[in-house]
């Protein structure tokens, strides 16, 4: 299971993200575990100055837009 952590303020875009990143995994019946991080001390842990960031494993792999369906597959 990919541990998935949408990190952000909770706004809008960092809802749609983590969102987003549920409903295709979903389509490709990929076992993701999304987690919302709103914690400015541990977002900045990651380096990321614009939100929202999606960390995947431990790994950032976005930052500062609402990636698109193309991008998030890549992912899974």
């Amino acid at each position: 299971m990919k541990q998935v952590k949408v990190l952000g303020s909770g706004c809008n875009k960092c809802v749609k993200t983590a969102e987003l990143i549920k409903t295709i995994a979903a389509e490709n019946e990929v076992p993701v575990n999304v987690v919302k991080e709103t914690s400015a001390e541990i977002i900045m842990q990651y380096g990321v100055l614009s939100t929202p960031a999606v960390v995947i494993n431990e790994v950032l792999v976005h930052s500062g837009s609402i990636p698109d369906k193309k991008k998030i597959q890549s992912w899974f």
